[in-house]
């Protein structure tokens, strides 16, 4: 089921909502609980219930072993490192058993020469982030941090709809106290007008921007794979046209993620945070993909050592971190090139770092134009890498990054495009250059309504109202226009995020 679908938006959000709310009045917290569980199993296998077992194991698993860490932490650490151990293991087993064995064999078939069966696997959906919150679980388990142990709070914490197929990556103390909290439980109007406000402008990134812009990148990867001749200002046009299709994409889903979990109370963390105004690499990757960047930092880079052995030993944990990283979004090695790519921008970054101010510009020219200039290169250097993100193959992206380059001879739009105005996508583009890097994001301009709202000045206060009529009345503008768009049209169009 697909946020941005009508039986979403008017069948089953409504129902769990009210549902949810009436059970924590009459029944209490607990059954509210479970029924925000089973609501999310439901929503799970909505599309194919082939994979709840599946699910369901591993959160019985985790648990389990979860528990036995916890147990035996001070009195048996052994036992606590063994249970760890396996956790952890058999967790990895299971998401590279369905995501990469295929991918194994043709490599070993395409290296030998020796005839290689395919398993007919199916990818469960969310697998890599059900099985990163549980491995993160595990090790939190391990080192203390996570205290509560109710089953039916773990199973929440766990399938929450909102952040099960796509993210944030949880963990585990940012979740359980907030399932214990009444407050949670009684409904607020407050909660409910950001839910709606954070989900509003996130359907409206997803089917007003993201959507229309994707018509101008998938021609364009196409040709590439099939072999067809590509321009610099249609290599270009495509790469572009993904950069800001997956940009408002991921926004869209992260925000409407943040939304309907304020609906009910319950907090996410923000997974996104403005990347495209980063002015380096590293600064990037603190706003792009929040929670997987933490994770990567806290439960790959760290145990590899960090910076704690030298900086030759530092690059060389970083470059394996992003190498692997790239690898979890994918079986491909277009994954890999990308993950490299990043490992190899964040080294250089690093190193560019260290150099005394006067080698650099920022010791030489003022910020007013260091700024923009190191947000161009970022930026830049970031379309190049989604280009290898994006396409099927490697040959088919060096094929792109060539007629990036200028490198290749010139082909007419309508070869690729056909009917497709160029106009129209230099318009999209505009639009969505000015909403990236001159407005403030959707979190900067809440933080900013909830400090008018929550003044005492009378007059202030009377202004804040009519802020918040206005609002509200966007919102609808905006949910009832992205609808629209879609209305008819029977296209369903997933979140990029889900093939991850």
């Amino acid at each position: 089921m697909l946020f941005t679908s009508f039986e979403f938006i008017f069948a089953f959000l409504p129902i769990v909502f009210v549902g949810f709310f009436l059970l924590a009045r009459i029944a209490g917290k607990e059954a509210a609980a479970i029924w925000l569980a089973a609501a999310s199993v439901f929503f799970y296998g909505y599309w194919s219930t082939t994979y709840i077992p599946l699910l369901l194991a591993s959160i019985v698993f985790n648990y389990t072993i979860g528990y036995i860490i916890a147990k035996n932490q001070e009195h048996n650490r052994t036992k606590a490192k063994i249970a760890l151990y396996l956790g952890v293991i058999s967790n990895l087993l299971l998401l590279c058993y369905y995501k990469y064995s295929n991918f194994f064999l043709s490599e070993v078939a395409r290296s030998t020469g020796v005839h290689m069966p395919t398993l007919e696997l199916v990818l469960p959906l969310g697998i890599s982030f059900f099985t990163f919150t549980q491995i993160a679980f595990l090790v939190d388990a391990w080192k203390g941090k996570a205290k509560e142990y109710n089953f039916w709070h773990y199973l929440l914490f766990v399938t929450w709809f909102p952040h099960l197929i796509a993210g944030p990556i949880l963990h585990h103390s940012q979740m359980m106290p907030q399932f214990r909290d009444p407050d949670i439980y009684r409904i607020r109007s407050k909660n409910i007008s950001i839910g709606i406000a954070l989900f509003a402008v996130g359907l409206s990134k997803k089917l007003l921007i993201a959507d229309p812009i994707s018509v101008y990148a998938d021609p364009v990867f196409h040709a590439a794979a099939a072999g067809q001749a590509i321009s610099f200002m249609i290599a270009w046009t495509g790469a572009m046209a993904y950069t800001i299709q997956i940009y408002f994409d991921f926004s869209g889903y992260s925000d409407m993620a943040v939304g309907l979990s304020m609906l009910f109370g319950i907090k996410l963390p923000i997974n996104f945070n403005s990347p495209y105004k980063a002015q380096n690499i590293i600064e990037f990757w603190r706003r792009w993909h929040m929670t997987l960047s933490h994770f990567l930092r806290d439960y790959l880079y760290i145990p590899l050592g960090g910076n704690r052995n030298g900086e030759t030993r530092r690059l060389i944990n970083l470059a394996l971190t992003m190498l692997l990283g790239g690898l979890w979004h994918g079986a491909n090695w277009t994954f890999v090139v990308w993950g490299a790519l990043h490992g190899t921008y964040l080294c250089i970054n690093h190193m560019f770092q260290k150099l005394p101010p006067v080698m650099r510009l920022s010791g030489v020219l003022p910020k007013a134009l260091t700024a923009p200039l190191g947000v161009l290169l970022t930026f830049t250097l970031v379309v190049i890498a989604w280009v290898f993100f994006r396409a099927d193959t490697i040959h088919s992206a060096e094929v792109i990054i060539t007629a990036m380059a200028g490198l290749q001879d010139a082909v007419s739009w309508e070869t690729v495009f056909n009917t497709l105005s160029a106009h129209t996508f230099i318009g999209y583009l505009t639009v969505s250059l000015v909403i990236i890097w001159v407005f403030p994001n959707t979190y900067e301009i809440l933080n900013l309504l909830e400090k008018n709202i929550t003044v005492d000045d009378h007059e202030r206060r009377r202004t804040s109202s009519m802020v918040s009529v206005t609002a509200g009345v966007i919102c609808v503008a905006l949910i009832g226009t992205s609808l629209l768009s879609t209305f008819g049209t029977n296209v369903i169009s997933p979140f990029l995020y889900f093939q991850f």
